[in-house]
C-alpha cells in the first residue's frame, strides 16, 4: 500500500500490472476526504495517454522505479469512467461504483481505514464523514458506459529502395569516313610539260596510294542521372468503430401520485 510520504515519489511513475505489463503512468493521487490518506491512483492509459482510470491504493506498491498493482491491465483499463476534471474530487456515487468494480466492500474498507495503529487511519471525523459520503439522499444514480475513442500507431508495412543492374541492347549511329581511289587525268600544258618529260620516254612504272578508313570505337562510362529517395506523407481518413456499452435504467414500481402516463405499463415507468 502506498503511504502519504510516497505520494510525490509515485507521480509520473510507470504503472505495471501483476503480469509485468505496463498500464500507464500515475498522474494524480486522490486522498480520502475523511482521513487525508491516499486512496486512489489516477493512471493515464493508452498509447497517447488519452484516458485516465482509477486504481485503489490498497492494491498498489512501489517497486524499484515503478508502481505495481494487483490487477491485470485489461481490468484497470476497463474501470468505470470518471471525469477527472470535476474539481479534483470523487463523488460518493463515483467512489462506490469504483469499489463495486474492484470487488472492495465499502463498509469493510472504512473499518480497516479507521483502525488505530500502523495499518489503520484512525480519525475522529472519519465515521461521520463516511456516513455523510455514503448517504444517498433518497436519490438513485443512473450510470451508463460511453465509448472513448483514441488511436494507436501500428506498423502497417515497409517500403525499401533496391538498386539492381540490368543489361539492354543500345544502338547509336555514328558517321565514319573512308578513302576511295579516284583517277584524275590532266592534259599536257606548258605548266606541267617539264614534269611530264622528266622521266624516260617509254618505260614501265607503278604508283601506290595508301587508302584510310574510320572504324567505330565503343567505350562505356558510368554517369549519374538522378537521385531517388523514399518519402512519407500522412493521409487522414475517417473510420467508423463500434462497441457495446451498458446503460442503467430505472423503473418505478407501484402507484404514482397524480395518475399514470399513457406510456407506462402496469405502473412501471422508465427514466
Amino acid at each position: 500500500m502506498i503511504t502519504q510520504e510516497q505520494i510525490r515519489t509515485v507521480l509520473d511513475q510507470d504503472v505495471y500490472d501483476a503480469n509485468g505489463e505496463k498500464i500507464g503512468e500515475v498522474k494524480h493521487v486522490y486522498l480520502d476526504d475523511a482521513t487525508g490518506r491516499p486512496e486512489w491512483l489516477c493512471v493515464k492509459t493508452g498509447l497517447f495517454g488519452m484516458r485516465e482510470t482509477f486504481v485503489p491504493v490498497q492494491a498498489a506498491d512501489v517497486v524499484a522505479d515503478h508502481v505495481e498493482v494487483a490487477y491485470d491491465k485489461d481490468r484497470v483499463k476497463a474501470a468505470p469512467n470518471v471525469d477527472v476534471d470535476a474539481g479534483g474530487h470523487l463523488s460518493a456515487d463515483e467512489e462506490r461504483e469504483l469499489y463495486r468494480y474492484y470487488g472492495i466492500d465499502w463498509a469493510d474498507s472504512w473499518r480497516q481505514a479507521n483502525q488505530p495503529g500502523e495499518s489503520g487511519w484512525a480519525h475522529s471525523g472519519g465515521a461521520r464523514e463516511r456516513e455523510r459520503l455514503g448517504r444517498d439522499d433518497e436519490a438513485m444514480t443512473r450510470s451508463e458506459e460511453q465509448l472513448t475513442v483514441g488511436t494507436e500507431a501500428h506498423e502497417a508495412g515497409r517500403a525499401r529502395l533496391r538498386k539492381y543492374v540490368v543489361t539492354e541492347e543500345q544502338q547509336i549511329s555514328v558517321p565514319v569516313t573512308r578513302e576511295e581511289v579516284r583517277v584524275e587525268r590532266e592534259p599536257i600544258t606548258d605548266a606541267n610539260r617539264d614534269a611530264a618529260l622528266a622521266g624516260p620516254e617509254i618505260s614501265e612504272a607503278e604508283h601506290e596510294v595508301v587508302l584510310h578508313e574510320e572504324w567505330p570505337v565503343v567505350d562505356k562510362q558510368a554517369v549519374p542521372v538522378e537521385r531517388v529517395r523514399l518519402g512519407k506523407e500522412r493521409v487522414t481518413e475517417q473510420e467508423t468503430v463500434s462497441g457495446q456499452v451498458r446503460k442503467e435504467r430505472i423503473d418505478v414500481d407501484g402507484g404514482i401520485d397524480g395518475g399514470t402516463d399513457g406510456d407506462m405499463d402496469d405502473s412501471r415507468r422508465a427514466f
